[in-house]
């Protein structure tokens, strides 16, 4: 009987007390892999890969770029772009280099000169 009542299932058997979890306790490290397991899953905007992308794996046809501080768009076809910058040219590099080709905002500040690219 002894043996019994001393067994952690019995009834009446004493456990010792957990406290609960506070917002000052630390995480269990199964949390945090959690967390960076789920942060990895997530992809980025659409229009983020596009815009790193070579210029020979960008599927549109079309490819536009317009700046943020004049309003200015300027549209140009694939074929052209990778026939005058090449097809391993990233689009970002190429769309500054559009933009900047007709620039009208020049301040003579390096800091200020020059057109904002925005993907569209």
């Amino acid at each position: 009987m002894e043996k019994l009542a001393a067994s952690p299932g019995a009834i009446g058997s004493i456990r010792p007390a957990r406290r609960p979890v506070g917002p000052a306790d630390e995480m269990p490290p199964e949390y945090w892999q959690a967390i960076l397991d789920d942060a990895g899953s997530v992809t980025s905007h659409p229009s983020q890969s596009i815009w790193t992308a070579q210029l020979s794996k960008i599927p549109q046809h079309l490819l536009r770029v317009s700046c943020k501080r004049c309003g200015r768009i300027v549209e140009i076809q694939k074929a052209d772009a990778v026939r005058l910058y090449g097809p391993q040219a990233i689009w970002k590099n190429t769309a500054q280099r559009l933009l900047d080709a007709t620039c009208t905002q020049r301040t003579g500040r390096y800091e200020e000169d020059g057109c904002w690219p925005v993907l569209e």
